[in-house]
């Protein structure tokens, strides 16, 4: 039986990896850090790879590099080119605006609601509007997506038929 196992990731070229306490992910459209803090882990550059050593190989550290793998690979992915989610903005009863001023994201006349929605945009994200549609974009995979499925939740319709009221942004188009 084995005692440590390995994955290998491939860094392209153009693509730099610092390791520390984060790891630094830099490439030609930005910048990743993970904070991967796991004791029994160890990381390593090797001639343009990264490894993920794992002290044992039991069915748990597996998943866990596995995990690792996949957010490593995800960063260095995003670096070279960002993750775009695209919601569209539906409304059949009142006409609903959509705007962006600097970290904030504004939603007004939702369903006639005087009080204007608000949500606070995470770091390293940007959110641009052109008319219904909204586009969602960062380096980071699980920003990007956590920021769409805020802004499809907080046009979220409680207390009324769905089948009716149909109002709200939804994402339709999600990255590969």
């Amino acid at each position: 039986m084995k005692e440590t196992i390995t994955k290998i990731i491939a860094i392209p070229a153009g693509v730099t990896v610092q390791l520390g306490e984060v790891l630094l992910v830099k490439g030609p459209k930005g910048e990743n850090r993970l904070a991967l803090q796991y004791p029994k882990i160890r990381l390593a550059v090797v001639d343009n790879k990264l490894q993920l050593i794992a002290e044992k190989d039991t069915k748990p550290f597996k998943k866990l590099l596995g995990t690792l793998a996949a957010l490593i690979a995800n960063a260095i992915a995003g670096v070279q080119e960002p993750f775009i989610y695209r919601l569209r903005a539906c409304y059949s009863h009142f006409p609903m605006a959509i705007s962006v001023s600097g970290k904030e994201l504004t939603v007004k006349n939702f369903l006639g609601e005087i009080v204007p929605r608000r949500l606070t945009l995470l770091p390293d994200v940007t959110v641009k509007v052109n008319g219904s549609d909204l586009e969602v974009v960062s380096t980071a995979k699980e920003l990007a997506g956590q920021t769409a499925a805020s802004i499809e939740q907080l046009c979220r319709i409680t207390n009324r038929d769905r089948r009716v009221f149909q109002d709200g942004c939804y994402i339709i188009s999600k990255p590969k």
